[in-house]
């Protein structure tokens, strides 16, 4: 488990979505199940667990970036496949989702520089 201060910019974006999308605070009485002010404003050392329920499970997927920080689940960057489109995680320089796919792209390749060279010589004849 994590913990650790959370950032201004961090907790003003919290202050922010309970605000403005949290369907449990109101402006006039606070947080409305704990009947009083929400405590997702005073986080100053953070767990993931004392998070609210509602708000990691409703409003924080509403932001990706800060649900990524504070949960610690950092998706992994994706790519798509040169040849079938299918995403697949960055390993590296790989360029294609698997090695089919890769192969199918070689014997592209190699039969269009095939063509190639045979229309440069049979242009130089």
């Amino acid at each position: 488990m994590r913990i650790r201060e959370l950032t201004g910019r961090e907790r003003q974006e919290i202050c922010r979505l309970v605000k403005s999308m949290c369907a449990n605070y109101s402006h006039e009485y606070g947080c409305l199940p704990l009947n009083g002010e929400c405590y997702m404003f005073y986080g100053y050392g953070y767990t993931n667990t004392a998070m609210c329920k509602y708000f990691r499970q409703a409003v924080l997927p509403l932001n990706p970036e800060l649900e990524r920080t504070l949960t610690g689940n950092d998706v992994p960057e994706t790519k798509s496949c040169g040849i079938c489109e299918k995403k697949f995680p960055l390993n590296g320089r790989q360029k294609y989702c698997s090695e089919k796919c890769a192969k199918i792209h070689r014997r592209k390749s190699v039969a269009k520089n095939v063509r190639e060279y045979r229309k440069r010589k049979n242009s130089d004849v």
